[in-house]
């Protein structure tokens, strides 16, 4: 029996190498988002817990040096957290620039899949006609030699 041989298979493989090449980028392009977002919400907490400990400074005995610099860490927090809110839109961005070409590259690997399957198709479809073709030969031979033994 015939083998099936899909002549553009080093093609297909490779499609699927880039495929699993751009998995990766993905995932560490979603790494590094949930990275930057945690230190987001790092940077939120201790901004919090800076707004608590000056509010707790009100409600004492008022000391101006440590109620200046919990106001000065507030406004360090909120400057770190800006950058930060930066950071984590820019990781976005590449996450999105990830799932593009990722997308494109999964378009690129099942078109060839598609393409395969149509060759597997047609090669079947030729088998059995050979198939077909090969019995009516059989048949067209054995009804002679039948008439002429006749």
């Amino acid at each position: 029996m015939a083998k099936f041989v899909y002549r553009m298979q080093n093609v297909l493989v490779l499609k699927q190498k880039l495929e699993e090449q751009e998995k990766i980028a993905y995932t560490l392009a979603a790494n590094a988002l949930k990275e930057e977002q945690n230190k987001l919400q790092e940077l939120i907490v201790r901004r919090a817990s800076y707004e608590k400990q000056l509010s707790d400074l009100m409600h004492g005995i008022l000391d101006l040096k440590k109620i200046s610099r919990c106001r000065n860490s507030i406004d360090a927090m909120r400057s770190l957290i800006r950058e930060q809110l930066i950071n984590v839109q820019k990781a976005e961005k590449a996450l999105d620039e990830e799932r593009k070409r990722l997308d494109s590259v999964m378009k690129d690997r099942k078109t060839h899949e598609k393409l395969r399957e149509h060759a597997f198709e047609r090669f079947k479809e030729e088998l059995k006609a050979e198939e077909i073709k090969e019995i009516d030969e059989l048949t067209s031979y054995t009804h002679s030699v039948t008439k002429e033994e006749g």
